[in-house]
């Protein structure tokens, strides 16, 4: 519409600023008669992209949800993510175990879902059934007499041997003694042993002669000794063996029985074989379990000595992520993702002197190894701004393996112990939300986010307002009310809670899809029907509600409405007066916006074309309006001045404007001002205008026109109303 055709102009009455809902026609009395819904209301191309997503098996097409706040992108997500999972494969289990070969590098296992506690189960009774089966089996009299078998011909030669070696010794003179410490001689006088002070007593002669003796002596004692060694070790082999036939009887068909059980994975299979070997070659440390040589000491120190030494330790199983077997793929939401919470973490214990200790038992699964299979859901702007997540999560996604590590490690100054555990294998969608600055922001800075997110599932503020949004509106509301337990909506209040939709999405044709707006709204007015004790909330609680709202915000609506009462806001209402036409802006504050009438002025004199507004001469003006006024210009320029130079000097002005103002919807209202000034014709004060122009005179749409509309008439109200009082707003386009 042109700022000059007067036939274009058309005006409208109260009823058409605003559609009603008839809750006759909504096809139900309350929520209660309505299902709930389990998806988003009116994101049907947000819901094509996530479908399509999870669908797509393709490296890369992780998903990232992109929306204006508030409009359900987590909920939405998370109710496409269960409907689809419900219908996948439950994933496995994964468990950590001891590596026996390399202690410093655990081994990860994967096992069917549900198998991981039954393993641990197992595990944990084979060590108390073969400290058992062990300490019955080396206490039995079959044990003694097999060691005695085994031992007896050793001692017989060790006693026969040392018995000629005595008698060798005795026809020489001299007494062998057979001490731990090894042989001690003591010469003999006849029968009886000499002390040291009666052999020093002797002729020097004899001395001599025992001297030689015991010279003589020394190659059969050291022969003695070395085939003593010799027997000593056959017989600490032949009670190895011996022990290790008797281990291997005592719990051989325990470890079978495991073998038997878990038979499915060769992996398993192989690290019980290990086990076995492994009681057997730490018998001594393994039967000692059932004493408790810490038994008087203090209960903590006793508890760090059995979690440092307990010889079992090495046998338990780390149940590092379990699967409910019947849940269908896992969905994981992971609000806060620093880097364990996501990748998990290796956990440490302080051990008896100082100092810290870690097994594979304090493995811990982070968010990426419980989604493992399945859907990973996080935000966006955590994600990037974590310090080190963002690259993890890359290097993750590009690799389809996680290993599990510290990233402290990397910076401590001194070493401590720690494990490299086996990584694992990775296959799971991850779904990103955030802003759309965020994704742009994203998209351009980082090449590997291009092709790491290839689906972007982008939510829309408003839906078209038909019968499939109002559906969905009931059954959001109905949805609510049964989580929440608070009472159902009657159709009145169904209706009063989807025109403030149309009110927020600013169209009489759609409704807004920012259910948490919508919701808090909801929850409000069910607050007040439960005071009133109703067991329905109806259209006055949600009229109330809104009111309520209204006041708890509008504060400083009030006192500049107060001021324009008192006159000290210099707003005219009534008659007609040149270069001056009220304008309308808009104030937001958070949550709560309202509009306003200005005051708008324009003076125009002869001069070389020069138009000024003061606002943006004084850099009280935003860049939108400085837009605006630069495009009336360009419309001042060429429709006016195309033949000749426009001999004129103007200026504009906001009046007792003392903040920043930004927008180009003043723009038409400038221009009025600004040709009523130059003409002389003066504009009816009694009318209000909003619409922006470009710079072929058309009006454009506007912004807040509910706030615009509604601000003008409570301030003529307080001035009272004439009857000749209104806005002037641009016609949609196709309404022309």
């Amino acid at each position: 519409m042109k700022a000059t055709d007067r036939h274009s102009v058309r005006e409208l009455d109260a009823d058409a600023l605003r559609r009603r809902q008839d809750p006759a026609q909504l096809g139900f009395d309350s929520t209660a008669e309505v299902p709930a819904i389990e998806g988003p209301v009116g994101q049907e191309r947000a819901s094509e992209a996530i479908a399509f997503g999870l669908e797509a098996g393709m490296d890369g097409y992780n998903i990232f949800a992109t929306g204006p706040a508030g409009t359900g992108k987590r909920t939405a997500v998370q109710a496409h993510l269960k409907a689809y999972a419900r219908h996948r494969p439950t994933p496995g289990d994964w468990v950590y175990l001891h590596n026996f070969a390399q202690p410093r590098r655990p081994i990860a296992v994967a096992l069917p879902g549900g198998r991981a506690a039954d393993l641990a189960a197992d595990m944990r009774r084979l060590v108390q059934d073969a400290h058992r089966e062990l300490s019955s089996a080396f206490e039995s009299e079959t044990y003694a007499r097999r060691r005695g078998e085994a031992t007896e011909p050793l001692e017989h030669e060790q006693e026969a041997a040392l018995a000629a070696l005595r008698r060798s010794a005795q026809e020489k003179g001299i007494a062998l003694e057979l001490t731990p410490s090894g042989i001690v001689t003591v010469p003999l006088r006849g029968t009886h042993t000499m002390t040291p002070a009666e052999f020093a007593q002797l002729p020097e002669t004899v001395r001599a002669r025992y001297q030689s003796s015991l010279e003589s002596l020394s190659p059969a004692i050291q022969a003695f000794l070395t085939h003593m060694r010799a027997l000593q070790r056959q017989a600490r082999e032949l009670l190895r063996v011996l022990e290790r036939e008797v281990a291997l009887f005592a719990i051989g068909h325990l470890i079978d029985e495991l073998k038997e059980r878990h038979a499915g994975s060769d992996e398993l299979v192989s690290w019980l074989s290990e086990v076995t070997t492994d009681i057997i070659e730490n018998l001594d440390r393994f039967q000692s379990a059932g004493q408790d040589p810490a038994r008087e000491l203090p209960e903590q120190l006793r508890a760090a000595i059995e979690a440092q030494d307990a010889p079992g330790g090495r046998y338990e199983v780390n149940i590092f992520v379990a699967q409910d077997s019947d849940g269908g793929a896992p969905v994981v939401v992971e609000t806060n993702p620093t880097y364990p919470n996501l990748f998990g973490r290796i956990e440490h214990r302080g051990v008896l002197g100082g100092g810290l200790a870690t097994d594979h038992r304090m493995l811990r699964a982070g968010a990426l190894h419980r989604a493992n299979g399945g859907y990973l859901v996080l935000p966006a702007l955590e994600v990037l701004s974590q310090p080190l997540v963002w690259p993890k999560l890359k290097e993750v996604l590009r690799t389809g393996r996680i290993k599990l590590e510290n990233p402290a490690d990397q910076f401590a100054l001194l070493p401590t112990t720690t494990l490299t555990p086996e990584p694992i294998a990775l296959d799971l969608k991850v779904v990103l939300i955030g802003s759309p600055p965020l994704y742009e922001l994203a998209y351009a800075a980082d090449e590997d986010f291009r092709t790491l997110f290839r689906v972007k599932a982008e939510f829309d503020w408003r839906t078209p307002w038909d019968r499939r949004s109002v559906t969905g509106y009931a059954r959001l509301l109905s949805s609510r009310a049964r989580s929440a337990g608070s009472p159902h909506f009657d159709a009145g209040a169904v209706a009063g809670l989807i025109e403030y939709g149309a009110r927020l999405a600013e169209d009489r044709e759609f409704l807004s899809t920012s259910f948490v707006d919508i919701a808090g709204m909801a929850a409000e007015a069910g607050h007040w029907a439960q005071l009133e004790g109703s067991d329905l909330v109806f259209a006055r609680h949600v009229e109330q509600a809104i009111e309520r709202k209204l006041r708890r915000s509008d504060l400083l609506e009030q006192r500049l409405l107060e001021m324009v009462a008192q006159g000290a806001l210099m707003i005219d209402f009534a008659g007609a007066k040149v270069g001056q036409v009220n304008g309308l802006s808009v104030l937001t504050l958070g949550d709560y916006a309202f509009g306003h009438p200005v005051r708008i002025t324009a003076t125009a004199g002869p001069g070389r074309g020069a138009l000024v507004s003061i606002d943006r001469e004084t850099e009280l003006s935003g860049h939108l309006h400085d837009k605006g006024f630069l495009t009336l210009s360009g419309y001042l320029r060429s429709h006016y001045g195309a033949e000749r130079r426009i001999a004129l000097a103007a200026t504009l002005t906001f009046e007792q404007s003392y903040q920043h103002i930004d927008g180009d919807s003043a723009a038409s209202a400038e221009l009025y001002a600004l040709l009523s000034a130059i003409a002389g014709v003066p504009l009816k004060q009694g009318i209000a205008v909003t619409g922006s122009v470009n710079q072929h005179g058309e009006l454009q749409a506007i912004g807040g026109v509910n706030e615009k509309i509604e601000g003008f008439y409570r301030a003529c109200r307080l001035r009272r109303l004439s009857g000749r009082q209104g806005v002037i707003i641009p016609r949609p386009t196709s309404a022309t």
